[in-house]
């Protein structure tokens, strides 16, 4: 029997004439409704015509969780008086409850996306209904695309509905309007709400700010207080958010004795402790769950809400290679959703676990997926989609040109797409089996060498990192999982059943499974090399490990191939990537001579990675799964202070085997010269005084003249202009000592304005020496920092020169000595200084250089180099 009161107690049932009158007019239409309004349960029900006497219409409702999908459709089918699997139904990932009468079902938005790969017209559905689009998860936003494309080129008479507490209805109103005017229509429910009061209680000392998927247990510590602080002073249930579901079995762990009874929701929570929490209650209870809590579910009796005001949003995991989550302070956005959980029902209070002063500081919202996630899995899906640069999808937020492009690289190495973006046939069946393409890729080739449940075993293990409690061997994670009967265990079960299954279902042209054998990143051709034959049949090759270590390797190796890693020494790893790495203290893997590394991440501060998750490997194995970074060539290079000319076979980084080449190619070892004379500057050739001061001589009439004088200062643009005046002898050089063979100044002559004729001038613009009235001809120095030429003279050897010399129209710098050749005076304007600073200089010098001639008038002196003496006879 349908339970009347209840579907006329929801406040949504206001908005839904205004619905109905937005989808008959524009087919499209925006619902904002605050939670506990009845969106997600009332509405799919009237337009299935369940409900309030419309015509009858297949709906399907897309969520963002499994627990919402579930508790959903639960809800549903208890408001129809049906059990679920009756009118509504649900389908979640390796779970589907459904029954012919099904009319309104309850999808994850993976599910759908599936389902839209399949069967792009969505054949019989009339309505689809997006909930909670405003946590804009990347499947969600690329659903609606799609559907937005089946509408416009397939089904224009496909209803869809945006749907959410709090969204950004102008530009959901945009997008679900594309090819009308003015956009879709946004209709507003109003909700019930109580007063919530806030209380800040943050830490009474600081606490250490979250990294990765790390949270500080003194936050936990603090939170699981503020908790029992929250449970003395106010009455009802306390709803606490925290990150993930480690950080509430930590906290479940510290709220031992308490008078409630402390439940979990969380993705991962079997379905009966997911029912106990989303049911009423007799007794008190304190409910700790993620962000699914947030607005996707309604928990009965909170009166009271504490926030640890952490959240977990998708990024580019860079130990795994995979997209994952990291632990991030929650947006003011989710703070509000948070604290409105706690006035559904009457009025509340948040005990929020920071500071006031830093509310403002925190993002006004959650960022779009599609802006931070790894878009591997979002560019398969597009590309089977027939849309693989995403530019035709009318998407909020457009990919990342930098994100999309890495994940082009991560497709074509594993054969999901062709160069051109276009996806292959092992591509589509890579995007069905609802994995990352790299696992994709391990768990179809690890199939045809293993079997489909050991590769599926393995694969479930590295899409879910183990506890770190397993250790940091895979294989030895791998047998923990068979015998434990944790939490983890279980969902690792579960899940390696569904890979299994998904695995073993054939294409439907009927195509076998892929061979993993051949050298590019899995394409079917070779033949079978010892190292799979081995591992088919159960056998290990090389080392002598265990089969389940070679198994364990083989399925690391195949999904980051670029972290196969060779052993350095004691724990020391090179990876194919570059990258060195090591293990910890007591790993067993620590003699390994080869590694497949399947998590590992850098510490701050740190040249090597950390390997925090790998499998033994041997050689063979290396080479098949990373054959696509197989190199066998000549390497002509500049390394550790001369040319180095060798015939390599490489794995990436990874030295397989070297020998000497006699006879390498010259261009190679002409470019390899080049990148010693950039790396170690000029020096490498035979600088004379002479082609010093030339190179002085040339920069100073660049600096003074321009035009044809070249600029011979800076070492990279002479390396880069080695064509024009290192030839022909840096074409015959094969070695560092050759370069020190080559005359610079000699070369440098070539860089001389010949053409023009200047070059003629050169010593006249830029002499080496210039004539003093004394008749010495005294060297300049080009080289000052200033740029003007020095010339450095005994100071009695300018007597009589009235004004200063100048060199290319520029006056020079004198530095005046003393008869001992030290520097009495430096000027560059003569006539000033035998005006004013001479008489001080004399004063000082007559009566330390006595022999030497001091004259009142030095203008009208006699120049000389000598002492008066030596001008007596």
């Amino acid at each position: 029997m349908i339970r009347t009161a209840a579907l006329d107690a929801l406040p949504v049932r206001e908005a839904v004439p205004a619905l109905l009158s937005a989808l008959d007019d524009h087919g499209t239409a925006v619902l904002c409704a605050p939670p506990g309004t009845g969106k997600t349960t009332l509405v799919p029900l009237v337009l299935a015509g369940l409900v309030g006497g419309g015509p009858r219409r297949r709906v399907v409702v897309a969520e963002p969780r499994r627990i919402a999908a579930r508790a959903a459709a639960r809800r549903m089918a208890w408001l129809l008086g049906e059990q679920v699997g009756g009118a509504v139904g649900f389908t979640v990932r390796g779970e589907r409850v459904v029954g012919p009468d099904t009319v309104v079902e309850v999808v994850t938005t993976g599910v759908l996306l599936q389902r839209l790969q399949r069967d792009q017209e969505l054949t019989g559905v009339d309505v689809v209904i997006l909930d909670e689009c405003h946590e804009r998860h990347l499947d969600a936003d690329t659903v609606a695309a799609f559907l937005l494309d089946v509408r416009e080129t397939l089904r224009p008479e496909l209803r869809l509905v945006a749907a959410s507490a709090t969204t950004d209805s102008a530009g959901w109103a945009r997008v679900l309007g594309q090819g009308g005017l003015g956009g879709a229509p946004v209709v507003e429910a109003a909700g019930v709400s109580y007063p919530v009061e806030t209380v800040w209680a943050p830490p009474a000392r600081p606490v250490r700010p979250p990294h990765g998927m790390r949270v500080d247990p003194a936050q936990l510590t603090h939170v699981a207080s503020v908790v029992r602080r929250a449970l003395a002073e106010r009455a009802g249930d306390v709803l606490c958010f925290l990150p993930g579901v480690g950080e509430i079995a930590r906290v479940a762990g510290q709220l031992g004795g308490v008078d409630a009874e402390v439940l979990q929701i969380h993705g991962r929570a079997p379905a009966a402790a997911q029912d106990a929490a989303l049911s009423v209650a007799d007794h008190r209870r304190v409910i700790l769950s993620t962000a699914v809590a947030e607005s996707s579910l309604t928990v009965p009796g909170v009166r009271v809400v504490v926030d640890s005001g952490l959240a977990r949003e998708p990024r580019v995991d860079h130990a795994r290679g995979l997209g994952a989550l990291a632990t991030v302070r929650a947006s003011r956005a989710a703070g509000r959703q948070r604290a409105g959980r706690a006035g559904r029902e009457a009025p509340g209070a948040v005990y929020r676990c920071w500071a006031e002063a830093e509310d403002g500081r925190l993002a006004a919202f959650p960022a779009p997926e599609i802006r931070v996630a790894d878009l591997a899995q979002f560019a398969l899906q597009a590309a089977c989609w027939g849309d693989p640069d995403a530019t035709g999808l009318a998407l909020l937020d457009p990919p990342p040109a930098g994100a999309m492009a890495a994940a082009r690289e991560v497709l074509v190495a594993v054969g999901a797409v062709d160069p051109a973006g276009g996806v292959t046939a092992r591509g589509r069946r890579m995007a069905r089996l609802g994995l990352h393409p790299r696992l994709a890729r391990a768990l179809l080739d690890g199939s045809a060498a293993l079997g489909a449940r050991r590769a599926a075993e393995v694969v479930a293990l590295i899409s879910e990192e183990p506890p770190r409690e397993y250790g940091d061997d895979l294989a030895g994670a791998w047998r923990r999982a068979r015998a434990g009967g944790d939490g983890y265990a279980a969902r690792w079960r579960t899940e390696a059943r569904r890979l299994e299954r998904a695995v073993a279902v054939r294409d439907p042209a009927g195509a076998p499974p892929p061979d993993p054998r051949a050298s590019n990143a899995g394409e079917a051709g070779s033949s079978a090399s010892p190292a799979f034959e081995a591992r088919s049949s159960g056998r290990s090759p090389g080392s002598g490990a265990a089969p389940d270590d070679g198994a364990a390797g083989l399925i690391a190796a195949l999904a980051f191939p670029e972290r196969v890693a060779k052993a350095k020494g004691e724990s020391a790893f090179l990876m194919a990537n570059g990258t060195a790495a090591e293990l910890g203290d007591g790993s067993r893997l620590r003699s390994a001579p080869w590694l497949a590394v399947a998590v590992a991440d850098r510490p701050p501060h740190s040249a090597s990675a950390r390997v925090r998750l790998a499998a033994v490997l041997d050689e063979d194995t290396a080479r098949v799964a990373a054959g696509h970074l197989l190199t066998d060539g000549e390497e002509v290079r500049w390394e550790d202070g001369d040319l180095v000319a060798r015939a390599a076979e490489r794995l990436g980084a990874i030295e397989l085997a070297v020998r000497p080449l006699r006879s390498p190619d010259p261009a190679l070892v002409r470019a390899a010269l080049l990148d010693g004379l950039r790396s170690e500057g000029l020096g490498l050739l035979r600088w004379s005084p002479d082609a010093v001061t030339l190179r002085s001589r040339l920069g100073f009439l660049h600096r003074t003249l321009g035009g044809a004088w070249p600029d011979v200062a800076d070492d990279r643009a002479l390396v880069e202009r080695a064509d024009e005046w290192l030839e022909p002898e840096l074409s015959r050089a094969r070695r560092r000592a050759d370069l020190g063979r080559i005359d610079a100044g000699q070369a440098l002559n070539r860089l001389l304005p010949w053409a023009t004729g200047e070059a003629g001038q050169l010593d006249e613009l830029a002499p080496e020496r210039l004539e003093v009235p004394s008749g010495s001809r005294i060297r300049l120095d080009y080289s000052a920092e200033h740029g003007r030429p020095v010339l450095a003279v005994k100071l009695q050897e300018l007597f009589g020169l009235a004004q200063t010399p100048r060199v290319a129209g520029v006056p020079v710098v004198v530095h005046l000595l003393s008869p001992a050749g030290r520097p009495a005076a430096v000027t560059s304007d003569l006539a000033s200084f035998w005006q004013g600073g001479y008489r001080a200089v004399r004063a000082e010098l007559r009566g330390r250089y006595p022999k030497h001639p001091w004259p009142e008038d030095p203008a009208t002196a006699e120049p000389t180099r000598h002492t008066n003496a030596r001008l007596r006879r």
